[in-house]
């Protein structure tokens, strides 16, 4: 049984913290949550590139559960928690790979102040800034994207990567990728299923590659669970992937590269 993290600062072993990201956080709730890793794979290499952080409940609960039951209020300190909570499990699994954790910018008032604590979690417990990937998503209708915009400059002026998860599902699309650019976009599953049966797909997928190459973008196919995905998803120049036919996340381990069943000799 994998024992929670009680979360009741943004540090730990702080007893008064004043969260300073713009305004006080006056939420004192606790937050009870564990981390899931899910691998991304270098298909070229057969290695694993790197591991995805995901949040999951004390007993096994879903993000989606997870996150649902945080308010506006606490987002900022659930943010925070997580990135903190996220460096520290992994490097004490013996993390020798790239980090993805997942931000909300919505909880993000400046981004300078509010990375005062991933500075220190990844000082204290030896985590190279250039290591760790901050993943948003388009999903989340961000309206501001001059702030989104400042949040990703100012995370690559640390050294960290950004990636925009489930690209071509949500609200913002290309008109986001036309007032800023992040490090890398992942293909969201809706684009990735089924695309060996779908020339639709195979030419979104073709046009997708061409603005990502223009732009400098990095690409990684996610959502990736049949063998036929991954061979034209391959075939066509993907390198990176991410799904349940490489590993589904799990908690407190980190996938080694001999675990990956490769779905080719």
């Amino acid at each position: 049984m994998v024992s929670s993290i009680e979360f009741r600062s943004p540090w730990p072993r702080r007893t008064d913290v004043t969260l300073d990201c713009g305004r006080r956080c006056s939420d004192t709730r606790d937050f009870s949550i564990v981390m899931a890793f899910q691998p991304i794979v270098d298909a070229r290499l057969r290695r694993i590139h790197g591991y995805e952080a995901l949040v999951r409940g004390a007993n096994g609960e879903s993000a989606a559960k997870v996150i649902g039951a945080i308010d506006e209020k606490s987002l900022y300190a659930f943010d925070q928690a997580c990135r903190v909570i996220a460096i520290r499990s992994a490097m004490e699994l013996g993390l020798d790979r790239r980090l993805t954790i997942n931000f909300f910018p919505q909880a993000i008032y400046h981004a300078e102040s509010c990375l005062r604590l991933t500075l220190e979690a990844a000082a204290k417990y030896g985590l190279p800034l250039d290591r760790i990937t901050f993943e948003f998503t388009e999903n989340q209708r961000v309206v501001d994207h001059g702030h989104l915009k400042a949040i990703v400059e100012t995370y690559r002026h640390h050294g960290f990567q950004t990636a925009l998860d489930d690209f071509g599902a949500g609200f913002a699309g290309l008109s986001m990728l036309a007032s800023f650019q992040p490090d890398v976009l992942k293909l969201d599953r809706a684009l990735v299923s089924r695309i060996d049966e779908s020339p639709a797909r195979q030419a979104i997928l073709a046009g997708v590659q061409l603005i990502a190459e223009r732009l400098g973008l990095g690409l990684i196919a996610e959502g990736v669970e049949r063998i036929e995905e991954f061979r034209i998803l391959e075939d066509k120049g993907i390198r990176y992937f991410q799904g349940y036919l490489f590993a589904k996340p799990e908690i407190s381990h980190l996938f080694r590269d001999d675990e990956i069943p490769w779905p080719y000799p």
